[in-house]
This record gives C-alpha cells, sequence and structure tokens, in this order.
C-alpha cells in the first residue's frame, strides 16, 4: 500500500502485524489440530488459545466459540441451521443474512438508519410460532450503530432467538454480548486485522447451535472440517490487538467527523446518511447530489485513494444501494453516494489528501455541468 492511501477499512481491513505473526508461525509447523501426537496437540494449542482471544474481544466463554470460513457462514449456520419456522431480518443487513432465510420477513428502519423496534414488536406479536430475528451490531454502509439490546428484549418477550451479525462492530466498539443480550454473534477476522477466510459464530452460555457444516466431530461436533490452524491463530492474535486498540478506534471520530465538515463546506447540499443516530466511530457514507458514485470511486483510485461505493459483497452492481433505499432514501440521491473508512493506520494527512481530491473532483464535475447546461 505503499505511496496509496486505504480508507475502505469496512470492506477488509490491513492485516496486523500481531496476526502476520500468528499466521507465520502456525504455518512453519505441521500437524492436525484433531491428532493426539505432539504436533497435533501443538496445533490444538494454538487454536485454543485464538479462542480464548476471540472469546475475550465480545465477553464470551471460550467454549462457546466455532470458528467457522467467515462472517457469511457463521450467519448462514445462525439462521439456517435453527429450525424456527418464522424469521425477521432488517432490511438494512448484510446479503449473507438476507439470503441466509429468504422467507425473512423484512424489518423497517428509521429515516436515521436504525431498526423500527415498534414494529419489530408488532411482527413478533401477531403469530406465536417460534422465531429468530437476525439485527447487526453496526451497518457496514452507514456505521450506524443498531439498538441490539433493545430488541434483544423485544425478541425474548416473544420467546424468540435474536442473532447478532457483530462482523463490523466488533473491534471497533466495545462488544459483550451479556450486555446485548444476543443469542449468537457472528464474527469475520478479515474486518479487524487478521487474515481473510476466518471468522466465528459465538452463542451465549447454555446454547447449542445446530451443526451446519456436516462431517466429523471438530469444534465439538458443531462444523465439521479440519480447522484451519494458521488463520484461526490470526484471528486470535487480531482479535487481542483491536480489543487493546478500541481508544485508538474511538479517537478516528473527530477526524471523519472534521473530514465530513470540509466537505460540506466545499459542497452545498451534501448529504450524509446516519447522521442523527449513533454510528461507528470510522464510517462515512455521503452523497454530493449529481455526483455518481462511480465516477467518485474511479477518480479516487486514480488519485491513489481507496474508498468505495457500498459493500464490496455488491461490487458491479448499478442499483441503487437497498440500505439507502431502506432508509427512505431517493435513488436518484443513493446512486451517488460513497463509502469512506478509516483505520488504525489513517492518519491527518491521509485525510488532508482525500479532501484536496475529492473537492477538486466536485470542482471539476460542477464545471462540466454548468459548461453543459451553458
Amino acid at each position: 500500500m505503499s505511496g496509496r492511501i486505504y480508507l475502505d477499512f469496512n470492506a477488509t481491513a490491513p492485516l496486523r502485524a500481531e496476526a502476520l505473526d500468528a499466521v507465520t508461525a502456525a504455518m512453519a509447523e505441521v500437524g492436525n489440530a484433531s491428532s493426539v501426537h505432539g504436533f497435533g496437540r501443538a496445533a490444538r494449542a494454538r487454536v485454543e488459545r485464538a479462542r480464548r482471544q476471540v472469546a475475550a474481544l465480545v465477553g464470551a466463554a471460550p467454549g462457546s466459540v466455532i470458528f467457522t470460513s467467515g462472517g457469511t457462514e457463521a450467519n448462514n449456520q445462525a439462521l439456517r441451521a435453527e429450525s424456527r419456522p418464522r424469521a425477521f431480518a432488517a432490511a438494512i443487513e448484510h446479503e449473507s443474512v438476507l439470503a441466509a432465510r429468504g422467507d425473512a420477513v423484512l424489518l423497517p428502519v428509521l429515516p436515521d438508519g436504525r431498526a423500527d423496534l415498534s414494529a419489530l414488536e408488532r411482527m413478533l406479536a401477531a403469530d406465536d410460532a417460534p422465531a429468530v430475528v437476525s439485527l447487526m451490531l453496526a451497518n457496514n454502509e452507514t456505521g450506524v450503530i443498531q439498538p441490539v439490546a433493545e430488541a434483544a428484549a423485544i425478541a425474548h418477550r416473544a420467546g424468540a432467538l435474536l442473532h447478532c451479525d457483530a462482523v463490523q462492530g466488533a473491534g471497533k466498539v466495545p462488544v459483550d454480548i451479556a450486555a446485548l443480550g444476543a443469542d449468537l454473534i457472528s464474527l469475520s477476522a478479515h474486518k479487524i486485522g487478521g487474515p481473510q477466510g476466518v471468522g466465528a459464530l459465538i452463542a451465549r452460555e447454555g446454547l447449542a447451535p445446530a451443526r451446519f457444516v456436516h462431517g466429523g466431530g471438530q469444534e465439538r461436533g458443531m462444523r465439521a472440517g479440519t480447522e484451519n490452524v494458521a488463520g484461526i491463530a490470526g484471528f486470535g492474535a487480531a482479535a487481542e490487538a483491536a480489543a487493546a486498540g478500541l481508544d485508538r478506534f474511538a479517537a478516528l471520530a473527530p477526524l471523519r467527523d472534521a473530514m465530513l465538515h470540509r466537505l460540506r463546506e466545499a459542497v452545498s447540499g451534501l448529504a450524509v446518511f446516519g447522521d442523527g443516530a449513533p454510528r461507528l466511530p470510522n464510517t462515512a457514507k455521503f452523497a454530493a447530489p449529481g455526483l455518481a458514485a462511480e465516477t467518485q470511486v474511479m477518480g479516487m483510485d486514480l488519485e491513489g485513494i481507496a474508498i468505495s461505493a457500498g459493500s464490496a459483497c455488491s461490487a458491479g452492481k448499478v442499483s441503487a444501494p437497498y440500505v439507502l433505499t431502506a432508509m427512505g432514501v431517493d435513488d436518484a440521491l443513493a446512486r451517488c453516494a460513497v463509502r469512506v473508512s478509516l483505520g488504525w493506520t489513517t492518519t491527518p494527512a491521509e485525510i488532508d489528501a482525500f479532501v484536496a481530491a475529492w473537492t477538486a473532483l466536485w470542482r471539476r464535475a460542477a464545471a462540466g455541468t454548468a459548461r453543459a447546461a451553458g
């Protein structure tokens, strides 16, 4: 990334040095974590250490952590392995949640991007059949933090389970599974500076999720397949580093807010989505009317600056972002929206460079529009 500026942490984060060291050390050794000989026991020790590190990130018991191939698999296990006939998911959930239960009833969101809990209460009360509710901790597009604890209380009064996709929030804000009241939490390593291709599903104490991947008896019989020892070790190291760096991450909010202030000064009518709600300290989703998101992303890339038009899982799609549509944003404005997401490597100088490059792009576009109109 030398000479370039990376402002797309919500898509994936750079690999932390601690995670790289853990991955490298694990890959230098041989051993199947299910083998009983010394090599296997050493591999098992790496897995169990990582299990403790990941559990500590969200205040969970180590024995409740099930390692998976990523957040998508964790979400699928939480929602598809459960045999509850009714499912509810916020309309702004990640696609891996929405696709996992195609029959899920979509919970509307308020204009500020937070889930409508009054609607959830009404929906759950309409039928007494067992249900599962999925509400993310923080939205990957807008950064809006969701009222998970309140939703969990509503779900539990109705006898429903509450699943929380915490992939985007963990490591950015403090997370405690008991305080959230969540029954199940999904995590992903690469969002917190760990390797790609590993994640976890974590259950509250006393709850045993149903098996999703079938085969051997790994992960206490709840997720078959030889453990990805190197990936898991890197996940654990990243989780420990992320927990230690929460204060540093919180300090990104003033940098993000100052950036938005400067952009608003440059562009009259700049729309900032979720601005009135609690948000992740690193995330800004905004739109300049008339300036297409694709133009901004490509223009910044030519300047060596990485931002995004939306979820990396939605790359190549030209439709309006469904998260903004659910918030009631007009399609024309939604198609102009981009996301800038900061991280622990972001510096004030990088933000200065982005603001300068983006405002120059805006001025060129505005001048071109004025010439065309004249």
